[in-house]
């Protein structure tokens, strides 16, 4: 049985940077698709970032472009969220999660079979 953890959550002012990790037993992230979601009290989760098993190729959320950077360390067998900039609507529980899920579709809650149980991620002044 696979299981993922996320850590690195916790409180951050605007501007501020938090680094997110998704670890995982019983298996190897570093060939595997990994994607990140988050869901704020009241809303759908949503895709925020995923990085193939193919080549390492990535893909972000337009909301997040530019801050968010997602990578892999092999050694660790860890998935990293590099979060910079963050705002006050980036605030929300963020999810790791993995399963089959090509470039296309990372977005899509359904293509993920295994998911982490999250870490809140809040960000305010």
């Amino acid at each position: 049985q696979v299981q993922l953890v996320e850590s690195g959550g916790g409180l951050v002012q605007p501007g501020g940077s938090l680094r997110l990790s998704c670890e995982a037993s019983q298996m190897r992230l570093w060939y595997a698709d990994i994607g990140w979601f988050r869901q704020a009290p009241g809303k759908e989760r949503e895709g925020v970032s995923w990085i193939g098993s193919r080549g390492d190729s990535t893909a972000y959320a337009d909301s997040v472009k530019g801050r968010f950077t997602i990578y892999r360390d092999k050694l660790n067998n860890t998935v990293y969220l590099r979060m910079n900039s963050l705002k006050p609507e980036d605030t929300a529980v963020y999810y790791c999660a993995t399963g089959v899920v090509r470039g296309s579709n990372w977005y899509d809650v359904r293509r993920y079979d295994y998911w982490g149980q999250g870490t809140q991620v809040t960000v305010s002044a």
